[in-house]
């Protein structure tokens, strides 16, 4: 029997929602994860006494992003918007997600973190956005990082494809704090910070911080995933970057 990419969990008497990706060590977002993380958010966003969710991840890694694998034709499309999909569910989630995050938070596994509204990582965390190696874009993160670090430090993320370390993250305010252990640091900011208040008023909260920036998201991810399905992907390079990770060969550019 398979079990669940995702171990979900109700702790403080149904008011934390708790979601860890279960498929260690590289907690793909693949398919079946982003299904299974879109129905659990989506079962509990109308629970009236729900103060956060926090996501996490098993093992030493949080995630080492999207599957290669869907992101050939016969699959691409589906993956892609219903990764989209989730995204927005978790960008425009009326009470405040928090992530803690550990290892390797690379690719798709770094734009699910990043759509949340906290983020605590351990010192040993790796960012990175790695897609422009395998000639693509990173379409989710080139509408989130700009919003959360500003344009210029996105640019270099998104364009190098290099990652970054806790303190540099920090530094750029992509995380709110470094912590031994992200997980309970976490959870004791939940349980200090937001359980005193009155959940209804926190939706109102995180509505009116949010609400410019869910639109902006909104609006640029469908003109995003129509550049990258219609234009970026009828060119010879993209072909050829999934083809040679796969192959595990180097990449043979054809500049078009």
């Amino acid at each position: 029997m398979i079990s669940s990419p995702l171990n979900i969990e109700l702790t403080n008497d149904g008011r934390i929602l708790r979601l860890a990706l279960a498929r260690p060590k590289a907690n793909i977002v693949d398919a079946e994860m982003i299904a299974t993380l879109h129905t659990a958010l989506s079962d509990h966003k109308d629970q009236s006494d729900l103060v956060a969710v926090l996501i996490t991840a098993e093992g030493h890694n949080f995630s080492f992003g999207a599957s290669v694998e869907e992101h050939l034709p016969d699959q691409r499309d589906a993956m892609l918007k219903a990764l989209h999909g989730l995204i927005l569910d978790v960008v425009d989630y009326p009470v405040p997600i928090l992530v803690a995050v550990r290892g390797f938070c690379l690719g798709g596994g770094m734009e699910v973190a990043c759509a949340g509204n906290l983020m605590f990582v351990a010192p040993d965390v790796q960012f990175g956005q790695p897609e422009i190696q395998l000639a693509v874009f990173a379409p989710v993160a080139s509408c989130l990082l700009p919003e959360k670090i500003g344009q210029a430090q996105a640019e270099d993320l998104l364009f190098s494809g290099r990652s970054i370390d806790a303190e540099e993250a920090l530094r750029l305010g992509l995380v709110n704090a470094i912590h031994d252990d992200p997980e309970q640091a976490a959870v004791d900011y939940i349980e200090k910070q937001l359980l005193p208040q009155s959940t209804s008023t926190l939706r109102h909260a995180v509505w009116a911080a949010r609400v410019n920036f869910v639109e902006r998201v909104r609006e640029k991810i469908v003109r995003v995933e129509k550049c990258y399905l219609e234009d970026l992907m009828s060119g010879n390079d993209p072909q050829e970057g999934l083809q040679f990770f796969l192959e595990k060969r180097k990449p043979e550019w054809k500049n078009s």
